[in-house]
C-alpha cells in the first residue's frame, strides 16, 4: 500500500498513562522520540501498523538503529519498554504498533485488514492447539490425521468459522508447498483474495500455488495470480484449472487446411 504523507497524534498524547510512565524513566526523551519515529515509520509503510521496509523485509533492531541514527542499546531499551506497555507487539520477528487505528483513521479497507488480522490471530491460536495435541497423540500420527481430528472436534461452524477454515487450509497449503516464511503482510494479501474468491477459495489457492511453483516463482507472484483470478470471477477448482490449462494453439489456417484435406478426400 502507498505510504501516507502524515500521521495523527492526539493532543492528549502526553496525558496518556503510558507516556507518563515513560516520562518518569531516565531515558524518557530518547524513548518518546523513538516512539514518534516508530509511528511515522509505521505510517510510511502504511500497513496496519507493521514496521516493514518492504513486503518481505521487516525492520529488526539493527535496522531501526540505522534508520533512526540511534545507538542499538537505545533501540532495544525503547522496544522493550513499548512491548512492556503494550504499545507494540512482535509476531514472527515482525514489530507492529498495537491499536494502529488509535493513531490513524480506520477506513473501510483498514477494517478489511482488521478482519484479516483477527482471522490470522485465530489461525495462530488453532495452530498452537494442534501443536499441543501432538504431546497426547501417537508419534506416528500424520499432520493430515491431526487436521482431521481437529475438524471432527469443530464440526459445528458458522459462516465465520468456515471462512477461517478456508483461510487456514490455504495458508497451510502454501506454507507446505511453496513458501514456509510467509510474512504477516503476505498472509493479509492472500486473505483479501480468499474473501473475494469465496467459499471454495482453498481449492483455487491449491491450483494457484501449484501453478506458481511450476513456474519457479514465489509468494509475491502467487498473490498477483489470486488477485487476477478474483477479478476474473474464478470461484472453483474447475475455474482455476481452466485458467492454467495450456491454450489450444490450433490456428484458423489449421482449420482451413483440415477442411481442404477433407474435401480432397471426398473427391478421390
Amino acid at each position: 500500500m502507498a505510504e501516507v504523507s502524515w500521521i495523527k497524534l492526539k493532543v492528549g498524547m502526553f496525558d496518556d498513562s503510558k507516556i507518563k510512565y515513560i516520562e518518569a524513566l531516565p531515558e524518557r526523551d530518547t524513548i518518546i522520540t523513538l516512539w514518534v519515529k516508530l509511528l511515522t515509520l509505521a505510517g510510511k509503510y502504511n500497513e496496519q501498523g507493521y514496521i516493514m521496509l518492504s513486503e518481505t523485509l521487516p525492520y529488526n533492531e539493527e535496522m531501526l538503529a540505522n534508520e533512526f541514527n540511534r545507538p542499538l542499546n537505545s533501540i532495544r531499551l525503547a522496544l522493550q519498554t513499548f512491548e512492556k506497555l503494550g504499545m507494540i507487539e512482535e509476531a514472527n520477528g515482525v514489530f507492529k504498533v498495537t491499536n494502529w487505528e488509535k493513531h490513524q483513521s480506520l477506513d473501510s479497507k483498514s477494517k478489511h485488514r482488521e478482519k484479516n488480522r483477527l482471522r490470522q490471530q485465530r489461525y495462530r491460536e488453532r495452530q498452537k492447539q494442534l501443536e499441543n495435541n501432538v504431546t497426547v497423540t501417537s508419534r506416528n500420527d500424520t499432520e493430515e490425521e491431526l487436521e482431521e481430528e481437529y475438524k471432527n472436534k469443530n464440526k459445528k461452524k458458522n459462516k465465520e468459522d468456515r471462512s477461517d477454515d478456508v483461510f487456514k487450509k490455504s495458508i497451510n497449503y502454501i506454507m507446505n508447498n511453496l513458501d514456509k516464511n510467509l510474512t504477516p503482510h503476505q498472509m493479509e494479501q492472500i486473505g483479501y483474495a480468499i474473501d473475494d474468491i469465496g467459499e471454495h477459495a482453498d481449492e483455487v489457492v491449491e491450483v494457484a500455488t501449484d501453478y506458481t511453483k511450476d513456474k519457479g516463482c514465489h509468494a509475491g507472484y502467487l498473490i498477483k495470480v489470486l488477485n487476477n483470478w478474483a477479478k476474473e470471477n474464478v470461484k472453483t477448482r474447475e475455474d482455476a484449472e481452466h485458467k492454467v490449462k495450456p491454450k489450444n494453439k490450433k490456428s484458423v489456417a489449421d482449420d482451413v487446411i483440415a477442411q481442404m484435406e477433407k474435401e480432397l478426400g471426398d473427391e478421390s
